[in-house]
Protein backbone atom coordinates (compact mmCIF):
# COMPACT_ATOMS: atom_id res chain seq x y z
CA UNK A 1 0.00 0.00 0.00
CA UNK A 2 1.15 3.48 -0.48
CA UNK A 3 1.99 4.95 2.49
CA UNK A 4 0.69 8.22 2.06
CA UNK A 5 -2.91 7.28 0.93
CA UNK A 6 -4.60 6.99 4.26
CA UNK A 7 -2.86 10.04 5.39
CA UNK A 8 -3.49 12.19 3.08
CA UNK A 9 -6.96 11.11 2.80
CA UNK A 10 -7.51 12.00 6.82
CA UNK A 11 -5.72 15.42 6.43
CA UNK A 12 -7.91 16.62 3.51
CA UNK A 13 -10.82 15.52 5.50
CA UNK A 14 -10.22 16.94 9.43
CA UNK A 15 -6.65 17.59 10.42
CA UNK A 16 -7.46 21.41 10.39
CA UNK A 17 -10.91 21.21 12.78
CA UNK A 18 -8.66 18.61 15.18
CA UNK A 19 -7.04 21.73 16.99
CA UNK A 20 -9.98 24.28 16.78
CA UNK A 21 -12.89 21.74 16.76
CA UNK A 22 -11.90 19.03 18.83
CA UNK A 23 -14.27 19.46 22.12
CA UNK A 24 -17.46 19.48 20.08
CA UNK A 25 -16.34 16.67 17.61
CA UNK A 26 -15.06 14.51 20.61
CA UNK A 27 -18.59 15.94 22.07
CA UNK A 28 -20.00 14.31 18.59
CA UNK A 29 -18.43 10.80 19.29
CA UNK A 30 -19.59 10.69 22.91
CA UNK A 31 -22.77 11.44 22.27
CA UNK A 32 -24.23 10.04 18.90
CA UNK A 33 -26.01 7.31 18.10
CA UNK A 34 -24.73 7.36 14.69
CA UNK A 35 -21.72 5.66 15.64
CA UNK A 36 -23.11 2.63 17.38
CA UNK A 37 -25.31 1.99 14.86
CA UNK A 38 -22.16 2.31 12.38
CA UNK A 39 -20.74 -0.62 14.47
CA UNK A 40 -23.30 -2.69 14.65
CA UNK A 41 -23.65 -2.67 10.28
CA UNK A 42 -19.68 -2.84 10.35
CA UNK A 43 -19.95 -5.86 12.95
CA UNK A 44 -22.52 -7.92 10.80
CA UNK A 45 -20.83 -6.82 7.40
CA UNK A 46 -17.54 -8.49 8.95
CA UNK A 47 -19.33 -11.51 10.42
CA UNK A 48 -20.89 -11.91 6.46
CA UNK A 49 -17.44 -11.97 5.27
CA UNK A 50 -15.68 -14.90 7.24
CA UNK A 51 -15.99 -17.92 6.37
CA UNK A 52 -17.55 -20.68 8.91
CA UNK A 53 -14.11 -21.49 10.61
CA UNK A 54 -13.58 -18.00 10.99
CA UNK A 55 -16.66 -17.49 13.13
CA UNK A 56 -15.61 -19.58 15.57
CA UNK A 57 -12.96 -20.02 17.99
CA UNK A 58 -11.00 -17.30 15.98
CA UNK A 59 -11.08 -13.41 15.28
CA UNK A 60 -11.41 -12.32 11.70
CA UNK A 61 -8.72 -12.64 9.33
CA UNK A 62 -8.00 -16.45 11.14
CA UNK A 63 -6.51 -14.22 14.29
CA UNK A 64 -7.23 -15.97 17.69
CA UNK A 65 -9.98 -14.71 19.75
CA UNK A 66 -7.84 -14.51 23.17
CA UNK A 67 -4.90 -12.73 20.84
CA UNK A 68 -7.61 -10.14 19.98
CA UNK A 69 -8.54 -9.59 23.70
CA UNK A 70 -4.52 -9.38 24.83
CA UNK A 71 -4.22 -7.24 21.78
CA UNK A 72 -7.04 -5.20 23.06
CA UNK A 73 -5.85 -4.85 26.90
CA UNK A 74 -2.35 -4.12 25.91
CA UNK A 75 -3.70 -0.68 23.86
CA UNK A 76 -5.76 -0.36 26.63
CA UNK A 77 -2.85 -0.12 29.55
CA UNK A 78 -1.49 2.65 26.85
CA UNK A 79 -1.17 6.64 27.69
CA UNK A 80 -2.96 8.86 25.29
CA UNK A 81 -1.18 11.71 24.45
CA UNK A 82 -2.52 14.74 26.42
CA UNK A 83 -3.00 17.76 23.84
CA UNK A 84 -4.53 17.97 20.55
CA UNK A 85 -1.13 18.91 19.14
CA UNK A 86 0.62 15.34 20.55
CA UNK A 87 -2.61 13.86 19.49
CA UNK A 88 -2.40 14.69 16.47
CA UNK A 89 1.47 13.66 15.77
CA UNK A 90 0.58 10.59 17.82
CA UNK A 91 -1.89 9.75 15.33
CA UNK A 92 0.05 10.38 11.85
CA UNK A 93 2.53 8.03 13.80
CA UNK A 94 0.18 4.93 14.29
CA UNK A 95 -1.46 5.67 10.78
CA UNK A 96 2.25 5.61 9.21
CA UNK A 97 3.42 2.35 11.28
CA UNK A 98 0.16 0.55 10.19
CA UNK A 99 0.22 1.07 6.92
CA UNK A 100 4.26 -0.34 6.98
CA UNK A 101 2.76 -3.01 8.79
CA UNK A 102 0.29 -4.09 6.07
CA UNK A 103 3.08 -4.34 3.21
CA UNK A 104 4.49 -7.56 5.80
CA UNK A 105 1.96 -9.47 4.55
CA UNK A 106 -0.60 -11.47 6.89
CA UNK A 107 1.24 -11.88 10.08
CA UNK A 108 1.75 -8.58 10.84
CA UNK A 109 -1.81 -7.97 10.27
CA UNK A 110 -2.84 -7.85 13.83
CA UNK A 111 -0.17 -5.68 14.67
CA UNK A 112 -1.09 -3.30 11.83
CA UNK A 113 -4.85 -3.50 13.73
CA UNK A 114 -3.77 -2.18 16.49
CA UNK A 115 -1.62 0.71 15.35
CA UNK A 116 -5.25 1.85 13.46
CA UNK A 117 -6.97 1.18 16.52
CA UNK A 118 -4.90 3.62 18.04
CA UNK A 119 -5.09 5.91 15.60
CA UNK A 120 -8.77 6.04 16.22
CA UNK A 121 -8.88 6.16 19.78
CA UNK A 122 -7.80 9.09 19.35
CA UNK A 123 -9.53 10.71 16.32
CA UNK A 124 -12.11 13.78 16.91
CA UNK A 125 -14.55 12.02 14.34
CA UNK A 126 -14.55 8.20 14.79
CA UNK A 127 -17.55 7.35 12.38
CA UNK A 128 -15.74 9.43 9.85
CA UNK A 129 -12.18 7.23 9.84
CA UNK A 130 -13.91 4.18 9.61
CA UNK A 131 -14.72 4.91 6.29
CA UNK A 132 -12.06 6.01 5.36
CA UNK A 133 -10.38 2.97 6.71
CA UNK A 134 -12.80 0.65 4.90
CA UNK A 135 -11.75 2.64 1.61
CA UNK A 136 -7.43 2.83 2.22
CA UNK A 137 -7.00 0.13 4.57
CA UNK A 138 -6.94 -3.92 3.43
CA UNK A 139 -9.89 -6.01 4.27
CA UNK A 140 -8.43 -8.19 6.20
CA UNK A 141 -7.06 -5.44 8.37
CA UNK A 142 -9.73 -3.13 8.59
CA UNK A 143 -12.20 -6.68 9.78
CA UNK A 144 -9.46 -6.96 12.79
CA UNK A 145 -9.99 -3.17 13.59
CA UNK A 146 -14.03 -3.40 13.37
CA UNK A 147 -13.14 -6.44 16.32
CA UNK A 148 -11.21 -4.58 18.33
CA UNK A 149 -13.92 -1.41 18.13
CA UNK A 150 -16.93 -4.08 19.18
CA UNK A 151 -14.96 -5.63 21.41
CA UNK A 152 -13.86 -2.30 23.24
CA UNK A 153 -17.39 -0.75 23.04
CA UNK A 154 -18.86 -4.11 24.02
CA UNK A 155 -16.63 -4.14 27.39
CA UNK A 156 -17.50 -0.52 27.82
CA UNK A 157 -21.73 -1.07 27.73
CA UNK A 158 -21.28 -4.59 29.67
CA UNK A 159 -19.07 -3.20 32.22
CA UNK A 160 -20.49 -0.10 33.35
CA UNK A 161 -21.61 -0.92 36.94
CA UNK A 162 -18.50 -2.99 37.61
CA UNK A 163 -16.83 0.87 37.56
CA UNK A 164 -20.01 2.60 38.67
CA UNK A 165 -20.33 3.96 41.62
CA UNK A 166 -17.20 3.74 43.28
CA UNK A 167 -16.43 1.54 46.08
CA UNK A 168 -16.10 4.01 48.68
CA UNK A 169 -19.43 5.51 48.31
CA UNK A 170 -20.55 1.98 50.35
CA UNK A 171 -23.67 1.05 47.10
CA UNK A 172 -23.68 -0.79 43.88
CA UNK A 173 -26.82 -0.69 41.79
CA UNK A 174 -28.12 -4.01 41.41
CA UNK A 175 -31.46 -4.61 38.75
CA UNK A 176 -34.41 -5.96 40.50
CA UNK A 177 -38.24 -6.77 39.06
CA UNK A 178 -40.65 -3.77 40.62
CA UNK A 179 -44.55 -3.27 39.72
CA UNK A 180 -45.56 -1.66 36.40
CA UNK A 181 -49.07 -0.51 37.63
CA UNK A 182 -50.38 -2.87 35.14
CA UNK A 183 -50.44 -6.36 37.06
CA UNK A 184 -46.94 -7.15 36.12
CA UNK A 185 -43.54 -6.56 36.88
CA UNK A 186 -40.56 -4.16 34.88
CA UNK A 187 -37.19 -4.28 35.33
CA UNK A 188 -35.16 -1.46 36.91
CA UNK A 189 -32.33 -0.29 38.71
CA UNK A 190 -31.97 -0.02 42.30
CA UNK A 191 -29.13 1.37 44.75
CA UNK A 192 -28.63 -0.96 47.52
CA UNK A 193 -25.89 -0.54 50.29
CA UNK A 194 -22.26 -2.52 50.41
CA UNK A 195 -22.41 -2.74 54.15
CA UNK A 196 -24.04 -2.45 57.20
CA UNK A 197 -25.27 0.76 58.65
CA UNK A 198 -26.91 1.85 62.01
CA UNK A 199 -29.52 4.44 62.05
CA UNK A 200 -28.58 8.16 61.82
CA UNK A 201 -24.69 7.12 60.34
CA UNK A 202 -23.92 8.63 56.61
CA UNK A 203 -23.90 6.12 53.80
CA UNK A 204 -22.20 8.41 51.43
CA UNK A 205 -21.77 12.41 50.41
CA UNK A 206 -22.05 13.18 46.44
CA UNK A 207 -21.47 16.54 44.72
CA UNK A 208 -24.05 17.51 42.11
CA UNK A 209 -22.78 17.08 38.71
CA UNK A 210 -24.95 20.77 38.10
CA UNK A 211 -27.25 22.92 40.64
CA UNK A 212 -29.04 25.57 40.05
CA UNK A 213 -30.52 28.21 42.29
CA UNK A 214 -34.39 28.93 42.79
CA UNK A 215 -35.59 31.58 40.07
CA UNK A 216 -36.57 33.81 43.01
CA UNK A 217 -33.03 33.56 44.51
CA UNK A 218 -30.97 34.14 41.71
CA UNK A 219 -28.92 37.50 41.65
CA UNK A 220 -30.26 38.43 44.73
CA UNK A 221 -27.01 38.38 46.86
CA UNK A 222 -28.29 35.77 49.11
CA UNK A 223 -27.05 32.20 47.39
CA UNK A 224 -23.91 31.69 45.92
CA UNK A 225 -24.99 30.93 41.96
CA UNK A 226 -22.58 27.91 42.10
CA UNK A 227 -22.27 25.92 45.45
CA UNK A 228 -26.26 27.34 46.55
CA UNK A 229 -24.44 28.48 49.79
CA UNK A 230 -26.09 31.42 52.08
CA UNK A 231 -23.88 34.46 51.84
CA UNK A 232 -22.88 36.32 54.97
CA UNK A 233 -20.83 39.08 53.43
CA UNK A 234 -20.53 40.90 50.63
CA UNK A 235 -21.18 38.33 47.50
CA UNK A 236 -18.71 38.74 44.36
CA UNK A 237 -20.20 40.31 41.64
CA UNK A 238 -18.80 39.41 38.02
CA UNK A 239 -18.11 42.24 35.85
CA UNK A 240 -20.21 40.26 33.21
CA UNK A 241 -22.93 38.50 33.65
CA UNK A 242 -26.38 37.81 31.72
CA UNK A 243 -28.02 36.08 34.42
CA UNK A 244 -26.60 38.61 37.46
CA UNK A 245 -25.14 35.49 39.37
CA UNK A 246 -22.80 36.03 42.61
CA UNK A 247 -20.87 34.20 44.46
CA UNK A 248 -19.33 33.22 48.09
CA UNK A 249 -15.57 32.56 47.02
CA UNK A 250 -13.60 33.33 44.27
CA UNK A 251 -13.40 29.51 43.86
CA UNK A 252 -16.87 28.95 43.10
CA UNK A 253 -16.50 32.11 40.51
CA UNK A 254 -13.84 30.13 38.85
CA UNK A 255 -15.39 26.51 39.03
CA UNK A 256 -18.73 27.95 37.68
CA UNK A 257 -17.24 29.87 34.86
CA UNK A 258 -15.10 26.84 33.84
CA UNK A 259 -17.81 24.24 34.02
CA UNK A 260 -20.68 26.87 32.53
CA UNK A 261 -21.13 30.35 33.18
CA UNK A 262 -18.56 30.93 30.78
CA UNK A 263 -20.35 29.43 27.37
CA UNK A 264 -23.82 29.92 28.35
CA UNK A 265 -23.84 33.67 30.05
CA UNK A 266 -20.63 35.42 29.18
CA UNK A 267 -19.43 36.71 25.86
CA UNK A 268 -16.00 35.32 26.82
CA UNK A 269 -14.96 32.25 25.00
CA UNK A 270 -15.13 28.63 26.36
CA UNK A 271 -12.31 27.77 24.82
CA UNK A 272 -8.77 28.70 25.64
CA UNK A 273 -6.91 31.38 23.57
CA UNK A 274 -4.93 29.39 21.52
CA UNK A 275 -8.36 27.13 20.35
CA UNK A 276 -10.79 29.77 20.63
CA UNK A 277 -12.14 30.99 17.05
CA UNK A 278 -12.19 35.03 16.57
CA UNK A 279 -15.29 37.03 17.37
CA UNK A 280 -16.12 39.68 15.41
CA UNK A 281 -18.51 42.59 16.29
CA UNK A 282 -21.48 40.79 14.39
CA UNK A 283 -20.84 37.16 15.92
CA UNK A 284 -20.96 38.84 19.11
CA UNK A 285 -23.72 40.89 18.79
CA UNK A 286 -25.92 37.73 18.01
CA UNK A 287 -23.96 35.43 20.94
CA UNK A 288 -25.38 38.75 23.33
CA UNK A 289 -29.18 38.57 21.78
CA UNK A 290 -29.04 34.63 21.86
CA UNK A 291 -28.08 34.47 25.85
CA UNK A 292 -30.42 37.60 26.47
CA UNK A 293 -33.34 35.43 24.67
CA UNK A 294 -32.31 32.64 26.71
CA UNK A 295 -32.37 34.34 30.10
CA UNK A 296 -35.65 35.75 29.46
CA UNK A 297 -37.12 32.34 28.79
CA UNK A 298 -35.46 31.06 32.27
CA UNK A 299 -37.46 34.10 34.41
CA UNK A 300 -40.42 33.68 32.21
CA UNK A 301 -40.98 29.80 33.31
CA UNK A 302 -39.12 29.50 36.30
CA UNK A 303 -38.19 26.23 35.81
CA UNK A 304 -34.97 24.59 37.01
CA UNK A 305 -35.07 22.08 34.10
CA UNK A 306 -33.82 23.97 31.13
CA UNK A 307 -31.17 25.49 33.07
CA UNK A 308 -30.13 22.28 34.34
CA UNK A 309 -29.91 20.87 31.22
CA UNK A 310 -27.89 23.96 29.29
CA UNK A 311 -25.34 23.69 32.30
CA UNK A 312 -25.09 20.18 31.93
CA UNK A 313 -24.23 20.40 28.00
CA UNK A 314 -22.11 22.96 29.22
CA UNK A 315 -20.01 21.34 31.94
CA UNK A 316 -19.84 18.03 29.12
CA UNK A 317 -17.83 20.64 26.54
CA UNK A 318 -15.59 21.86 29.25
CA UNK A 319 -14.88 17.93 30.41
CA UNK A 320 -13.97 17.20 27.02
CA UNK A 321 -11.79 20.59 26.58
CA UNK A 322 -9.71 19.88 30.05
CA UNK A 323 -9.46 16.37 28.17
CA UNK A 324 -7.84 17.67 24.95
CA UNK A 325 -5.53 19.70 26.55
CA UNK A 326 -2.51 19.37 28.52
CA UNK A 327 -2.35 18.97 32.44
CA UNK A 328 -1.62 22.45 33.52
CA UNK A 329 -3.14 24.40 30.96
CA UNK A 330 -6.26 24.62 33.27
CA UNK A 331 -4.89 24.66 36.40
CA UNK A 332 -7.45 23.94 39.32
CA UNK A 333 -10.27 22.87 37.61
CA UNK A 334 -11.63 19.52 37.54
CA UNK A 335 -11.52 17.91 33.92
CA UNK A 336 -15.04 16.73 35.41
CA UNK A 337 -16.59 14.33 38.70
CA UNK A 338 -14.99 11.07 39.79
CA UNK A 339 -17.84 9.00 39.51
CA UNK A 340 -15.90 5.75 38.53
CA UNK A 341 -13.48 3.61 39.61
CA UNK A 342 -11.77 3.22 36.15
CA UNK A 343 -13.25 3.22 33.11
CA UNK A 344 -13.04 6.01 30.50
CA UNK A 345 -16.77 7.33 31.02
CA UNK A 346 -17.88 10.78 30.03
CA UNK A 347 -20.79 12.47 31.72
CA UNK A 348 -22.63 11.74 28.65
CA UNK A 349 -22.63 7.76 29.83
CA UNK A 350 -23.82 8.69 33.25
CA UNK A 351 -26.78 10.29 31.93
CA UNK A 352 -27.84 8.01 29.15
CA UNK A 353 -28.63 5.00 31.77
CA UNK A 354 -30.71 7.04 34.06
CA UNK A 355 -34.97 6.61 33.67
CA UNK A 356 -36.76 9.87 32.69
CA UNK A 357 -40.19 10.84 31.92
CA UNK A 358 -41.13 11.50 28.02
CA UNK A 359 -41.66 15.24 28.14
CA UNK A 360 -42.29 17.70 25.50
CA UNK A 361 -40.14 21.08 25.97
CA UNK A 362 -42.35 24.26 23.99
CA UNK A 363 -40.50 24.36 20.62
CA UNK A 364 -38.71 27.87 21.99
CA UNK A 365 -37.37 26.26 24.80
CA UNK A 366 -34.76 24.02 21.93
CA UNK A 367 -34.47 26.81 19.89
CA UNK A 368 -33.53 29.50 22.43
CA UNK A 369 -30.43 27.10 24.03
CA UNK A 370 -29.49 26.06 20.56
CA UNK A 371 -29.01 29.56 19.59
CA UNK A 372 -26.63 30.26 22.72
CA UNK A 373 -24.30 26.72 22.01
CA UNK A 374 -24.29 28.11 18.11
CA UNK A 375 -23.09 31.62 19.09
CA UNK A 376 -20.60 29.96 21.70
CA UNK A 377 -19.02 27.14 19.74
CA UNK A 378 -20.58 27.19 16.01
CA UNK A 379 -21.31 23.21 15.03
CA UNK A 380 -22.23 22.79 18.46
CA UNK A 381 -25.94 23.04 18.33
CA UNK A 382 -26.28 20.29 15.91
CA UNK A 383 -25.89 17.91 18.81
CA UNK A 384 -28.92 19.05 20.62
CA UNK A 385 -31.65 18.18 18.28
CA UNK A 386 -35.94 18.04 19.62
CA UNK A 387 -35.40 14.64 20.34
CA UNK A 388 -32.01 14.98 22.57
CA UNK A 389 -33.70 18.07 24.32
CA UNK A 390 -36.46 16.43 25.39
CA UNK A 391 -35.46 13.48 26.75
CA UNK A 392 -32.47 15.39 28.91
CA UNK A 393 -35.17 17.55 29.94
CA UNK A 394 -37.23 14.45 31.15
CA UNK A 395 -34.16 12.99 32.81
CA UNK A 396 -33.54 16.04 35.00
CA UNK A 397 -37.28 16.56 36.00
CA UNK A 398 -37.37 12.74 37.01
CA UNK A 399 -33.82 12.51 39.24
CA UNK A 400 -33.07 15.83 40.44
CA UNK A 401 -33.35 16.42 43.96
CA UNK A 402 -33.93 19.94 45.86
CA UNK A 403 -31.80 21.26 48.07
CA UNK A 404 -32.56 22.83 51.53
CA UNK A 405 -31.39 23.55 54.64
CA UNK A 406 -32.53 22.09 57.64
CA UNK A 407 -36.00 21.95 57.46
CA UNK A 408 -36.63 23.92 54.45
CA UNK A 409 -37.60 27.69 53.76
CA UNK A 410 -40.66 29.29 54.16
CA UNK A 411 -40.64 32.28 51.92
CA UNK A 412 -40.73 30.61 48.45
CA UNK A 413 -43.13 32.27 46.28
CA UNK A 414 -46.00 29.95 45.41
CA UNK A 415 -46.14 29.09 41.70
CA UNK A 416 -49.05 29.99 39.14
CA UNK A 417 -48.76 26.28 37.04
CA UNK A 418 -51.07 24.64 37.61
CA UNK A 419 -50.40 21.32 40.14
CA UNK A 420 -50.17 18.84 37.42
CA UNK A 421 -47.61 21.15 35.57
CA UNK A 422 -45.92 22.76 39.02
CA UNK A 423 -42.19 21.38 38.82
CA UNK A 424 -41.25 18.48 41.50
CA UNK A 425 -37.84 17.41 43.00
CA UNK A 426 -37.22 14.58 45.03
CA UNK A 427 -37.66 16.40 48.68
CA UNK A 428 -38.39 14.83 51.83
CA UNK A 429 -39.31 17.96 52.96
CA UNK A 430 -41.75 19.06 49.74
CA UNK A 431 -40.72 21.04 46.63
CA UNK A 432 -41.63 24.39 48.60
CA UNK A 433 -39.35 23.84 51.14
CA UNK A 434 -36.15 24.32 48.47
CA UNK A 435 -33.90 26.61 47.55
CA UNK A 436 -32.29 25.26 44.80
CA UNK A 437 -31.57 22.12 42.27
CA UNK A 438 -29.05 19.60 42.58
CA UNK A 439 -28.47 16.43 39.76
CA UNK A 440 -26.59 14.21 40.88
CA UNK A 441 -25.11 10.53 39.28
CA UNK A 442 -25.39 8.04 41.89
CA UNK A 443 -28.35 9.17 44.03
CA UNK A 444 -30.55 9.25 41.06
CA UNK A 445 -30.88 5.53 41.15
CA UNK A 446 -32.45 5.82 44.45
CA UNK A 447 -36.35 4.89 44.37
CA UNK A 448 -38.93 6.29 46.47
CA UNK A 449 -40.26 4.61 49.25
CA UNK A 450 -43.22 6.05 51.96
CA UNK A 451 -41.41 4.56 54.69
CA UNK A 452 -38.29 5.37 53.60
CA UNK A 453 -34.65 4.15 54.83
CA UNK A 454 -32.28 6.60 53.95
CA UNK A 455 -32.57 10.80 53.84
CA UNK A 456 -30.91 13.60 51.70
CA UNK A 457 -29.35 15.79 53.71
CA UNK A 458 -26.93 19.15 53.23
CA UNK A 459 -25.79 19.92 56.44
CA UNK A 460 -22.95 21.69 55.10
CA UNK A 461 -24.65 24.59 53.92
CA UNK A 462 -24.03 23.76 50.06
CA UNK A 463 -25.68 21.65 47.54
CA UNK A 464 -23.31 18.80 48.79
CA UNK A 465 -26.08 15.86 49.13
CA UNK A 466 -25.25 13.48 52.12
CA UNK A 467 -27.15 10.12 52.41
CA UNK A 468 -27.99 9.38 56.11
CA UNK A 469 -29.74 6.14 56.77
CA UNK A 470 -33.00 6.10 59.10
CA UNK A 471 -33.30 2.96 60.09
CA UNK A 472 -30.22 -0.33 60.74
CA UNK A 473 -29.47 -1.50 56.82
CA UNK A 474 -27.73 -4.96 56.26
CA UNK A 475 -25.09 -5.11 53.36
CA UNK A 476 -27.51 -5.65 50.37
CA UNK A 477 -30.49 -3.70 51.40
CA UNK A 478 -31.94 -1.37 49.24
CA UNK A 479 -31.98 2.57 49.64
CA UNK A 480 -35.10 4.14 49.26
CA UNK A 481 -36.00 7.94 49.78
CA UNK A 482 -38.68 10.23 50.14
CA UNK A 483 -39.58 12.18 47.22
CA UNK A 484 -42.08 13.97 48.26
CA UNK A 485 -43.25 15.00 52.06
CA UNK A 486 -44.60 12.07 53.32
CA UNK A 487 -45.74 13.35 57.27
CA UNK A 488 -49.37 13.63 58.09
CA UNK A 489 -49.86 16.92 59.17
CA UNK A 490 -52.04 18.68 61.65
CA UNK A 491 -55.23 18.37 61.11
CA UNK A 492 -54.86 15.54 58.92
CA UNK A 493 -56.14 11.55 59.02
CA UNK A 494 -54.02 9.13 57.78
CA UNK A 495 -56.32 8.69 54.65
CA UNK A 496 -55.80 12.12 53.44
CA UNK A 497 -51.81 12.74 54.05
CA UNK A 498 -51.95 9.10 51.81
CA UNK A 499 -54.04 10.58 49.20
CA UNK A 500 -52.00 13.20 49.23
CA UNK A 501 -48.64 11.84 48.86
CA UNK A 502 -49.82 9.93 46.28
CA UNK A 503 -50.95 12.94 44.11
CA UNK A 504 -47.83 14.31 44.90
CA UNK A 505 -46.06 11.29 43.18
CA UNK A 506 -48.84 11.13 39.86
CA UNK A 507 -48.14 14.73 39.44
CA UNK A 508 -44.25 15.06 39.56
CA UNK A 509 -42.99 11.10 38.63
CA UNK A 510 -45.69 9.41 36.82
CA UNK A 511 -46.39 6.63 38.77
CA UNK A 512 -48.77 4.71 41.59
CA UNK A 513 -46.52 4.14 45.13
CA UNK A 514 -47.00 -0.10 45.92
CA UNK A 515 -44.76 0.74 48.96
CA UNK A 516 -45.99 -1.42 52.37
CA UNK A 517 -47.28 1.80 54.34
CA UNK A 518 -49.55 2.78 51.28
CA UNK A 519 -50.78 -0.77 51.21
CA UNK A 520 -51.36 -0.89 54.86
CA UNK A 521 -53.49 2.75 54.60
CA UNK A 522 -55.34 1.94 52.06
CA UNK A 523 -59.01 1.43 51.68
CA UNK A 524 -60.32 -2.41 51.65
CA UNK A 525 -61.18 -2.60 47.95
CA UNK A 526 -59.46 0.05 46.82
CA UNK A 527 -58.73 -0.39 42.98
CA UNK A 528 -55.21 1.09 42.43
CA UNK A 529 -54.84 2.38 39.17
CA UNK A 530 -51.81 3.96 37.41
CA UNK A 531 -48.56 2.65 35.68
CA UNK A 532 -44.98 3.75 36.13
CA UNK A 533 -44.50 6.06 33.05
CA UNK A 534 -40.82 6.03 33.69
CA UNK A 535 -38.50 4.17 31.28
CA UNK A 536 -34.83 4.19 29.83
CA UNK A 537 -33.43 4.97 26.39
CA UNK A 538 -34.11 2.40 23.87
CA UNK A 539 -30.35 2.24 23.32
CA UNK A 540 -29.89 0.81 26.87
CA UNK A 541 -32.45 -1.53 26.69
CA UNK A 542 -31.21 -3.00 23.57
CA UNK A 543 -27.44 -3.16 24.74
CA UNK A 544 -28.50 -4.62 27.71
CA UNK A 545 -30.88 -7.10 26.64
CA UNK A 546 -27.87 -8.46 24.45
Amino acid sequence: MNRSTTILTVTSVAVGGILAYAVYFDYKRRTDANFRKQLRKEKKRVKQSQTPSESGQTASGGVDANDLRSALESVRNEEVPPGPEEKEQYFMKQVGMGEQLCAQGPVYHLPAAMCFYRALRVYPSPVELIVIYEKTVPPPVFQLVMELTNLDVKDRVEGYYTFFPPKAMNVAVETVNVPDGKGGTMSKKVLVVTKDFKAGEVIYQEDPIVAVLDADLQGKGTHCSYCLRQIQNDPIRPESDRLHSVYCSSNCLTQHKAHSQTLLFTLESPLPAAMAPEMGGTLREERENAQKAFVEYLIQTKKAAPELVARFVARQVSAETARMLPPGILPGIASEPVLTDGGEYSLYDHLERLRYLEVNPAEHETRVLKDVLQTALPGLEQFLTEDRHATFVGKMSYNSYGVYFGEGRKDKPETAARPENAEKTRTPCGTSKQIGTGFYAVSSYISHNCAPSAKPVFPTGTAQLQLVATCALQKGDEITVAYVDVSQHSGETVEEARRHRRMELVRGWRFACSCKRCADEGVEGEIEEGRDESRVEDVVTRAEGS
